[in-house]
C-alpha cells in the first residue's frame, strides 16, 4: 500500500488568497503528495491563478470547505439552505477546475451550528437533500467525490461518528457521497480507531485528516497511529492523509478552534515533523 500524505493550507494561511500562492510550491518543497485547499469562501477563492501555480508546481490537490451561518444546510431559514447549495456548487467548481477529487469539510452543516438538542428527522432530511443535490451537480458536472466530515459534538450534532457518516452517505442513495475522517475529533468520538475505519470500509472511507489529539504534531500524543494505519491496510485505503493544523497568531480560526498555546515553533514546523513521524510509522507497516 502506498500512504500518500499531504498538508493543508491552514498550516500557513488562514484565509488562503493571491498573496498565499508561494505555499502550493513550498508544500511540495516539503515532500508532500498532497495540498488540501482550505476554501474560507468558494466565491473569493482566487481560482484562475491558483490554477495556474498547480499546473506549474505539478501537484496533487483536494479542496475543503466549511459552511456558514449564512449557508447552513440545515437552517430552518429556505433562503439559507438554498445559498448552502450554492455555496457548494461553486466549490465543486472549483474543485473540477483545479482537478481535485475531493471536496471534504463540514458540508453538511454550519460549522459550529448547534441546537443543544440531537439532530431533528427534518434537519437530517434538509442535510439529505442538500448533499444529494451537490452529489449530482458533482457527477454532471466532473468527477469530485463529497467527503462529509465527521467532528465532535462541540462543533455538530449532526455527524459525529463514522457510524454516522455511512448512515449519511446510504441516504443521499449517491455514490460520490463519502466519508471524511479526522483523528482529532475520532479521539473524542470513537471507540476504536479501527472499528471506526472497518464501519466506513473502502466502499465509505475517502478522505482522512491525520491531526495528533491536541492538533499538534502528529505521532507525538495519543492518536495510535500504528493501528489506524494496520485498519487502513486492511480496507486498502485509496485516499490521502493530510495533515491540518493551525498557528495560534490566525486570530479568528485559533478562537474559534480553541488554540491558546503554541503547538510547534511554527505551523510549518509541526507540518515538518508530522510528515517524518507518519512516514516514519508508515514504513514499518509496510516494509
Amino acid at each position: 500500500m502506498n500512504f500518500r500524505f499531504g498538508v493543508d493550507t491552514f498550516i500557513w494561511a488562514e484565509a488562503f488568497s493571491e498573496k498565499d500562492l508561494w505555499i502550493i510550491s513550498k508544500a511540495k518543497e516539503l515532500g508532500f503528495e498532497v495540498l488540501d485547499f482550505a476554501i474560507a469562501d468558494p466565491f473569493s477563492f482566487p481560482l484562475e491563478v491558483v490554477k495556474k501555480e498547480v499546473e506549474r508546481v505539478g501537484i496533487d490537490c483536494v479542496a475543503t470547505t466549511t459552511l456558514t451561518s449564512k449557508t447552513n444546510p440545515i437552517s430552518p431559514e429556505s433562503s439559507t439552505r438554498e445559498n448552502s447549495l450554492k455555496a457548494l456548487k461553486k466549490a465543486i467548481d472549483i474543485c473540477n477546475t483545479l482537478k481535485a477529487p475531493i471536496l471534504g469539510g463540514v458540508n453538511y452543516a454550519a460549522w459550529g451550528y448547534l441546537t443543544k438538542k440531537p439532530p431533528t428527522e427534518q434537519e437530517w432530511a434538509w442535510s439529505v437533500g442538500i448533499l444529494s443535490q451537490a452529489a449530482d451537480y458533482a457527477r454532471e458536472t466532473g468527477d469530485v467525490d463529497i467527503c462529509v466530515e465527521v467532528v465532535q459534538r462541540d462543533e455538530t450534532h449532526l455527524l459525529n461518528t463514522a457510524e454516522d457518516g455511512v448512515r449519511f452517505c446510504k441516504d443521499t442513495g449517491r455514490s460520490n457521497v463519502k466519508v471524511h475522517l479526522d483523528c482529532f475529533h475520532m479521539i473524542r468520538e470513537e471507540k476504536s480507531f479501527s472499528s471506526a475505519v472497518k464501519i466506513c470500509g473502502k466502499e465509505y472511507l475517502r478522505y482522512i485528516h491525520v491531526n495528533e489529539n491536541d492538533r499538534g504534531i502528529p505521532g507525538t500524543g495519543l492518536v495510535p497511529f500504528e493501528d489506524f494505519f494496520k485498519a487502513l491496510i486492511e480496507i486498502d485505503y485509496e485516499g490521502p492523509l493530510v495533515i491540518e493544523s493551525f498557528d495560534p497568531s490566525f486570530e479568528e480560526l485559533a478562537g474559534n478552534c480553541a488554540i491558546w498555546r503554541k503547538l510547534a515553533t511554527s505551523g510549518e514546523d509541526l507540518a515538518i515533523q508530522g510528515l517524518a513521524n507518519l512516514k516514519s510509522i508508515a514504513s514499518r507497516l509496510v516494509s
